[in-house]
C-alpha cells in the first residue's frame, strides 16, 4: 500500500436544525481516528450547511471546469484536494437530503476517480434508501461508492443525542475506512492520469514528483543505478546508497519529471539551475522498457525546461557508463573531462529564436 497520506472529507448531509448528524460525525471520526493514524488518513469534517451554496447559480455546466461564483471556487478546491468521502446522511422521503443532491451537482473532474462511503440513519429503514438513491448519482460523477457502508437504526443507536457505544457499530466503522482507503489507493492513478500530461507510451502519463513520492524513487534508483555499479566496478554510486529521508530531501529542492503507468514510476530525470548551467541528473528507466526511446524522451522534457538564461546543460555519468554515455553523446553531449570515475558532459542551450515584429 502506498505511504502518501489520503485526505478524506466526512461530509455532514443535514441542514435542519438539531439534525442527528453532526452526532454521528462525531462519533465516526472518534470511533475511527485510531485506525486513520494508521493508515496515514487526514479525516476533514465538513457540514454542507455551513459551505453557503444555494441551488446550482453557475451559468456553465459543472463539466466545463469553469467557475464564476466564489462559493463555487472554494468548494472546488475543497473537494479536488480530497482522495476520497464518507457521507453522513439521512433519509428524507425515500431519497438523500436535496442538500447532498446540490453540492455533488455543483462541481464534476473534481469528484472523478474518488471513493465515496456513506454512514447512515434513520428510523424504520436506517437511512439506507436515501443511499441507494445517492449511490446513482455518484456513479454518473465517476465517483466509485464503496460495498461497506454502515446504517444505523436511530431508536437502537442513540442516547441522550450521542451514539451509545458499540463494538460490532465500530468494527463497520472501521471496516468502512478501510475499504475507502484500498480504492483510494488503487484509483490514484487514475485520478493522476486525468490531471496530467500524457507520456510517450500509451497510457503513461507525466507529473512533477514530489517528497511523497520518495518511496517509488529509491526503488527505481535501487533498480536503475546497480548497472552502473557493475560497469564501473564500485558500489560508491549515490544513488544506491540514499536513505528514504534524503531522497525526500533533494525531491523538495530538484525539478524532478516522473514518467508512470497504472500506478508504476517507470522512469525520472531531475534538473536544477546552478549559476548559468541547467544541471541534468538521475536519468533512470526501469529495465524492461529500455531501448524504446523513454529515456531520451526524459532528457528532452528535462532540457526543454531550462530556464531563461542558461547557457549550458551539464550532467554527470559513470565514466565506464557506455550505455549512457552513448545515450548523451547520440543526443549532442561531448564529454569535456574525466577523473576515471565520473565523466563530466555539456551540451549548449540552444538559443531561442526572437519573436518577428507585428506587422
Amino acid at each position: 500500500m502506498s505511504t502518501k497520506t489520503v485526505r478524506v472529507l466526512v461530509l455532514m448531509c443535514s441542514s435542519r436544525p438539531g439534525a442527528r448528524g453532526p452526532a454521528v460525525a462525531e462519533w465516526l471520526a472518534e470511533t475511527v481516528a485510531p485506525r486513520a493514524a494508521e493508515l496515514g488518513v487526514e479525516l476533514v469534517p465538513v457540514a454542507l450547511r455551513d459551505l453557503g451554496l444555494p441551488f446550482l447559480d453557475e451559468e456553465d455546466e459543472p463539466a466545463s471546469g469553469v467557475y464564476r461564483r466564489e462559493h463555487t471556487k472554494r468548494w472546488s478546491a475543497t473537494v479536488d484536494a480530497a482522495d476520497g468521502f464518507i457521507a453522513v446522511t439521512p433519509e428524507y422521503n425515500y431519497g438523500m437530503p436535496a442538500i447532498l443532491k446540490n453540492a455533488l451537482d455543483y462541481l464534476g473532474r473534481e469528484w472523478a476517480w474518488k471513493p465515496m462511503g456513506f454512514v447512515s440513519y434513520g428510523n424504520t429503514s436506517a437511512g439506507t434508501r436515501s443511499v441507494q438513491h445517492a449511490k446513482q448519482v455518484v456513479t454518473t460523477l465517476r465517483l466509485v461508492p464503496l460495498g461497506a457502508t454502515l446504517a444505523l437504526r436511530i431508536g437502537d443507536t442513540m442516547e441522550n443525542g450521542r451514539v451509545r457505544p458499540d463494538a460490532g457499530r465500530a468494527a463497520i466503522a472501521v471496516g468502512v475506512l478501510d475499504e475507502l482507503v484500498r480504492v483510494a489507493h488503487a484509483l490514484r492513478p487514475l485520478r493522476e492520469q486525468a490531471r496530467s500530461q500524457p507520456g510517450p507510451l500509451p497510457g503513461s502519463y507525466v507529473r512533477e514528483l514530489t517528497p511523497g513520492d520518495a518511496g517509488e524513487v529509491l526503488v527505481l534508483q535501487r533498480c536503475c543505478w546497480m548497472e552502473e555499479a557493475l560497469a564501473n566496478d564500485t558500489l560508491a554510486v549515490p544513488a544506491l546508497g540514499e536513505s528514504l529521508e534524503r531522497v525526500g530531501a533533494w525531491l523538495a529542492t530538484w525539478h524532478t519529471t516522473g514518467l508512470w503507468q497504472d500506478g508504476r514510476l517507470l522512469g525520472m530525470v531531475r534538473a536544477r539551475r546552478v549559476d548559468d548551467d541547467w544541471h541534468v541528473g538521475r536519468l533512470g528507466v526501469v529495465p524492461d522498457l529500455r531501448g524504446r526511446g523513454v529515456g531520451r524522451w526524459l532528457l528532452g522534457r528535462a532540457e526543454a525546461a531550462a530556464e531563461a538564461g542558461c547557457r549550458r546543460f551539464v550532467l554527470r555519468t559513470g565514466a565506464e557508463s557506455r550505455r549512457n554515455l552513448a545515450l548523451y553523446h547520440a543526443q549532442g553531449y561531448r564529454t569535456e573531462s574525466s577523473d576515471g570515475a565520473t565523466a563530466f558532459l555539456t551540451k549548449r542551450v540552444p538559443a531561442h529564436e526572437p519573436v518577428p515584429a507585428a506587422g
